[in-house]
């Protein structure tokens, strides 16, 4: 079969710095392909070198002619004043009632498609590029962070179409469950390598964990060996009679160092350490019959309600609904339209939003920076741990800050925010620019963070880590939700979905008594075990194969392992069901 994109020995640099060497990978039709990797790894350079907007410094890539790519443009290519429904159909050359029927699957209304663009939300417009590109049919497309500024109802009805997307695809993306629910296979990045994985990203993370471990084991073995002929050398390196041993134990010493695995970085050691803050009592915040907006124009009414210290919420709602406006008039940058809110004396309040990266001197270096905005009691060495937590390291630390990207920016700010101990940490959409590693590092941070927390996230790992409860805008309305955030990405997605598929339910199985399991049934238990012992080292064997042979995709070892998880899930089922 030959693939539809093949990436062979791809390489970049940067101002003399290697971004990555060796990349090589092939894709084939209707391949769903998840990119993960840690930041700075060119995930989103790669795409460019494909797409041909970048050059590689070394490799090269094959796209067959059998090949549809399509992704979004950055730059739009429309007008405010241009009709929604016509630059579809200028863009796309699609009848009008093509273009209809694909921007209704996200959720578009006839009133909407007849109005001009600029009335749309950036939200909304992001709808209508991911509408425009579907029309053109492409077999493979590439997103890249394709859920960063789309607000959850939009990332969930992205998820749905992708779910049952005829073609094949490529997503670089940070949020994990978006990657669960949309990929079937994993790619993850590195400087130096490509690694494929033909299974999920938690299958991915599993076996990425395992063989670290496993890797540990065998360094340790050799570790052992080494330190017990270095002993011999030490000893008896100057006696005549053990000098030529001692000789033959240091190139043996060498040789063993040779076979040293070298271990990718471990997910689970990622760690962020918010200096902890003296609690406040009581309120923080009292907010009295609020109404919020623009130039005396309201956007939302109805916020009445106090917060409490440490409490974390999260404001939701779509795009344009005024989550950013509400944030903006508590950090003091918009006034109220009606009502009014107020903080408690002596709060210490930080803000973080997209463009804070603008008050950022150019000329200042990265370290400076930290050390002037951390609080004056900290120890350098707190300041040096965030900013390692933050990626920031070493010579990274000497760097004028103008040299930095857009995300490297948003990660030095909020690594400052952090080290200032502010007393209430006000947070618009603080996970892009990073990878899902960090952003699962800062969620943990944060849930245990002693202070107040009130923010914005797309991200339903990041936002189910941290909320304690939610406030919604919808229509020009306030809602305070107490119950969990994943309660409430269910209730959306109901409201999203088509019903009949919420009303498909597993079968239900018999219940089994747990006791008096006679000699037959601990017979075939037993069997069912040794079975699922030789599927699982086979399966075993097959992921090896895909990462030892990323070049090479196999669809007879593909088919094989389809076939093993299903025997594994059948077996296993039979297991459960004799065990209950």
């Amino acid at each position: 079969m030959v693939p539809l994109l093949q990436v062979n020995n791809l390489s970049k640099i940067y101002s003399g710095q290697t971004i990555f060497s060796g990349l090589s990978f092939s894709v084939f039709q209707k391949q769903k392909i998840g990119i993960i990797g840690r930041n700075g790894a060119g995930k989103s350079t790669m795409f460019r070198i494909i797409l041909g907007q970048e050059e590689a410094d070394d490799g090269n890539v094959i796209i067959s002619r059998e090949a549809r790519l399509g992704y979004i443009e950055q730059e739009n290519k429309f007008a405010d004043s241009e009709i929604c429904f016509e630059y579809l159909m200028r863009y796309s050359h699609k009848e009008e009632w093509q273009c209809r029927k694909v921007a209704s699957r996200f959720k578009f209304t006839a009133s909407q498609l007849d109005a001009p663009i600029g009335n749309l939300s950036g939200g909304w417009q992001m709808r209508l590029k991911l509408s425009a590109m579907l029309l053109l049919e492409p077999n493979l497309f590439l997103l890249d962070e394709p859920t960063n500024y789309l607000d959850l109802g939009t990332i969930l009805l992205l998820e749905d179409f992708l779910k049952s997307y005829n073609g094949g695809f490529l997503i670089i993306s940070h949020d994990r469950e978006f990657l669960k629910n949309t990929c079937l296979e994993t790619m993850e990045i590195t400087p130096h390598r490509c690694l494929a994985f033909p299974q999920p990203l938690e299958a991915y993370l599993a076996f990425k964990e395992q063989r670290a471990a496993s890797e540990h084991k065998i360094n340790q073995k050799l570790e052992r060996e080494q330190k017990h002929m270095q002993d011999f050398v030490d000893r008896f390196r100057y006696k005549s009679s053990k000098a030529m041993q001692a000789q033959a134990f240091i190139k043996k010493i060498d040789k063993l160092q040779i076979h040293k695995i070298s271990i990718e970085h471990n997910s689970s050691s990622v760690r962020i350490n918010i200096p902890p803050i003296e609690k406040k009592k009581n309120r923080v915040l009292a907010i009295k019959e609020m109404s919020i907006g623009y130039n005396h124009r309201v956007v939302a009414s109805g916020f009445d309600f106090d917060v409490k210290s440490g409490e974390k919420i999260i404001v939701v709602g779509d795009n344009g609904q005024g989550k950013s406006t509400f944030l903006k008039t508590l950090a003091g940058e918009l006034d109220p339209i009606q009502g009014k809110y107020s903080w408690f004396t002596g709060l210490k309040i930080s803000y973080y939003a997209q463009l804070s990266a603008s008050s950022l001197n150019p000329n200042e270096q990265l370290g400076d920076y930290l050390r002037r905005i951390a609080d004056s009691n900290l120890k350098t060495e707190k300041v040096l741990q965030m900013a390692g937590d933050f990626l920031f390291s070493g010579d990274d630390l000497k760097k004028p800050v103008g040299v930095l990207s857009g995300g490297e920016k948003s990660r030095l700010i909020l690594a400052g925010m952090l080290l200032g101990k502010p007393d209430v940490l006000i947070l618009d959409e603080p996970t892009n620019h990073l990878d899902f590693e960090t952003v699962e590092a800062l969620g943990q941070a944060l849930s245990e963070f002693n202070g107040t927390i009130i923010f914005t996230s797309h991200d339903r790992t990041f936002a189910n880590m941290v909320t304690d409860n939610i406030i919604e805008i919808s229509n020009g309305q306030v809602r305070r939700h107490y119950h969990d955030y994943e309660d409430y990405v269910s209730k959306l997605e109901k409201r999203l979905v088509n019903a009949s598929l919420d009303k498909v339910l597993p079968e239900e199985r018999k219940n089994i008594s747990d006791y008096d399991k006679n000699k037959e049934t601990k017979k075939q238990i037993k069997s069912l075990e040794s079975k699922l012992v030789k599927l699982e080292a086979r399966r075993e064997a097959i992921h090896q194969y895909f990462l030892d042979h990323t070049t090479n995709y196999d669809i007879s070892k593909k088919d094989e392992l389809n076939v093993l998880e299903k025997e594994i899930k059948e077996l296993e089922e039979e297991w459960l069901s004799l065990n209950v």
